[in-house]
């Protein structure tokens, strides 16, 4: 899977515990009738992928989704999801990737033919 945009938002990298866990988050906006800032995690040694990007460049996410169940004190069972990122790159915005280059060797002139339109209405 993968999601595309605009970084938002490049955290610092974190470290939890004695065990060496690291994690450093990255916020996207979604170029999308409905932009949505999604919240991506990088992990361990992925978290220093993210020094060569800068925000407000558009990328793209190749990501997992991660989901885990945990059961609280009165026993009761919740889940909570992650979204984990493990390659990012720099891509053109979408709209203009999209459009196929127009070739050099093309000449486009003005249509002289409007006034001998053949249709019948």
């Amino acid at each position: 899977m993968n999601i595309s945009g605009i970084i938002k938002l490049i955290n610092e990298t974190k470290e939890y515990g004695s065990n060496g866990f690291k994690k450093r988050e990255l916020v996207v906006t979604t170029q999308e009738q409905y932009p949505q800032n999604i919240l991506v995690e990088f992990i361990q040694d992925r978290c220093e992928i993210l020094d060569s990007f800068n925000v407000g460049e558009f990328v793209k996410i190749d990501i997992n989704l991660r989901g885990r169940e945990w059961v609280n004190k009165e026993g009761e069972t919740k889940y909570f999801n992650s979204i984990q990122g493990w390659r990012i790159e720099k891509t053109q915005n979408q709209t203009e990737g999209n459009l196929p280059p127009i070739p050099d060797d093309i000449d486009i002139k003005a249509d002289d033919s409007a006034d001998t339109d053949d249709l019948p209405f």
